[in-house]
């Protein structure tokens, strides 16, 4: 089994929306899926329950089950764990990215985010733990995404080629227990889920040499 955390100090990156959209890609690749959700607000199985279906698993739970329900989730047979984190909560996040084999660290396009993603990095890179930011809430036209990277690439972090854009797809989502890709299959924000999901399994499973890990590199180089 393979674990991705999605972490972040701030709130409102939309790390819930990237937890629960790439659960869902992973499902509908025909990968069994779990999201265990450490945030006290429990946004993400708030979201669950609203689902009419069992593609995705989840589980709310505090911190310092993690590593049992990690164990048992593997032996299970579960093939991939995605870890829901809260902001403001370094215990937890410390947690998390000590379980992970892959990071996702969400950011703003906005500097004052990215300088307060800065303690996350430091944090990650404790563990040496393979990790890449990814922007969400990207504006359709503006300099913010280029001065976010120029900072991001002063920190040393690797820069997630995937950008998540503001559409209103991820929130419509999120309302009814769906993912972008299920309500505008056709749509931007479901190509971006795709893309993030090809990506996100291209550093999970690259160690592997597996058919698949080749697959999902095609698809991220191809752009689809």
């Amino acid at each position: 089994m393979k674990t991705l955390s999605i972490i972040s100090q701030k709130g409102g990156v939309g790390k819930t929306t990237l937890a629960t959209a790439l659960a869902v890609e992973a499902g509908r690749a025909g990968r069994k899926t779990v999201v265990f959700d450490l945030d006290p607000q429990a946004s993400a199985s708030f979201w669950k329950d609203t689902r009419q279906d069992e593609l995705v698993a989840m589980t709310a739970l505090p911190a310092a089950r993690l590593s049992h329900v990690l164990k048992a989730a593997s032996e299970a047979g579960c093939d991939l764990a995605i870890i829901d984190t809260p902001p403001f909560s370094k215990d937890i996040a410390y947690e998390a990215a000590q379980h992970a084999d892959f990071v996702l660290l969400p950011t703003r396009p906005a500097v004052l985010d990215v300088m307060a993603m800065s303690r996350t990095v430091e944090l990650v890179r404790h563990y040496k733990k393979p990790f890449a930011a990814v922007l969400t809430f990207c504006p359709p036209s503006g300099r913010e995404v280029e001065d976010t990277l120029t900072v991001i690439r002063q920190l040393g972090a690797e820069v997630c080629p995937v950008r998540i854009g503001s559409r209103i797809a991820y929130s419509r989502a999120q309302q009814t227990g769906r993912a972008a890709q299920e309500i505008e299959p056709d749509g931007k924000a479901a190509q971006e889920v795709r893309e993030l999901y090809a990506y996100v399994c291209m550093n999970l499973y690259a160690q592997n040499g597996t058919r698949s890990d080749t697959h999902e590199r095609k698809r991220v180089a191809g752009g689809s």
